[in-house]
Formats: C-alpha cells, sequence, structure tokens
C-alpha cells in the first residue's frame, strides 16, 4: 500500500508539473488579478509564400456601423484586439492611433476588435484615448476571433494583426505594441510589395 501511494504521489507531482506551462495558470499563481493572458511583444512576420487563406470578417461597430474586411481589400489592413480593462490596450491606444494618422487612410486600414465591451464601455475608451478608426464589438457573436483562429490566431490580449492587401495574414505583434516605428515598418514593407 505505501508503495502505491508512493507512486501516486510521484505521478501527481508529474502531471502538477506539466501545468506549469499554462501562462494564465502562472498569472494566477501571481496574484495579479489581472484576467487577461499578457502577450510577451513577440513579432511574428510571414514571407507572402507563407501567408494562409484570406481572412473574411466583419460586424457591428462601436458607433453602431458596420465594418466588412471585404471593403478594405487592396489596402494594408491592421487589426487591434482590445478591451477597455486591459492595461496594455490603454497603454498602445495612443502609439495605434498615431500610426493610423500617419498613413492618413492612403493604403492602409485600421479596424479595432473589442473582445468583451459593450458599445458604451467601448465607446467611452474610444474617446478617452483619441481612437478614430472603427472597432467591431465581437463580444457576443465572437465572429472576428473566430475568423483569425487559423495558424496565426490572436492568442493574448492585446493583439495586432496586419493584413497584406489581399487580406491574408502578413504579420503579428502578440501583446502590448510599444512602438509605432515598429509597425509602421511591417506597413511600409508590405505596402511595397504591391509597389
Amino acid at each position: 500500500m505505501r508503495v502505491r501511494l508512493v507512486a501516486l504521489a510521484a505521478a501527481s507531482a508529474i502531471v502538477l508539473t506539466g501545468c506549469t506551462s499554462d501562462p494564465l495558470a502562472e498569472q494566477y499563481r501571481e496574484g495579479s488579478g489581472k484576467n487577461y493572458i499578457a502577450g510577451d511583444g513577440t513579432i511574428s512576420e510571414f514571407a507572402e509564400p507563407q501567408r494562409g487563406e484570406v481572412i473574411e470578417f466583419s460586424g457591428e461597430t462601436v458607433d453602431g456601423g458596420t465594418f466588412d474586411s471585404a471593403d478594405a481589400l487592396g489596402d494594408v489592413t491592421v487589426v487591434n484586439f482590445w478591451y477597455a480593462g486591459c492595461a496594455p490596450c490603454r497603454v498602445e491606444a495612443p502609439v495605434l492611433e498615431e500610426v493610423s494618422q500617419s498613413f492618413g487612410g492612403d493604403g492602409v486600414s485600421f479596424v479595432g476588435v473589442n473582445v468583451r465591451d459593450q458599445a458604451g464601455t467601448a465607446a467611452s475608451f474610444e474617446e478617452t484615448y483619441g481612437v478614430t478608426y472603427p472597432s467591431i464589438l465581437d463580444v457576443e457573436s465572437g465572429t472576428a476571433q473566430l475568423a483569425f483562429a487559423g495558424d496565426v490566431p490572436p492568442a493574448a490580449v492585446p493583439t495586432t494583426i496586419v493584413l497584406d492587401q489581399e487580406g491574408r495574414v502578413a504579420a503579428r505583434v502578440l501583446g502590448q505594441l510599444t512602438e509605432a516605428s515598429i509597425l509602421e515598418s511591417i506597413i511600409d514593407t508590405l505596402l511595397a510589395e504591391q509597389a
């Protein structure tokens, strides 16, 4: 009986050790209470032959309009996954707006995908941080998030995914975007492809 208990304890320790690679579990153990999985800022870029299928998504926007990715085909499209209670989302919002303004719509579209908030909360966030591009409210349907659930999912909040002019995933920033120059460089590279 004692041998079985020792074996069971050893097996349990091995199983529990395997759980330590779960980022949500690690963040829970930290006691931060931040309620989201933070990305590590990893930037992934994909050469044209490595890009998957065209991503198609649409939804109702914060202001009651609609966004359809088909309308942005031909543009480089920056898609940012966010919600108001996410501290890194608040920090990166001015960076995203700065880049959005710097391109001024010249072959570049921006859209947010709000993954948690109702329209009032999302609108307040946009007003506070001066966000002028549209955001889809995806909290109820989740269809925009689902459209990106393939090879390069938005596995953290915030995540910024850049689509090429054909609507394929060309780059992903997993976590907070810290510098405008990073996103500008990705966009410039994609615009140069078309030229």
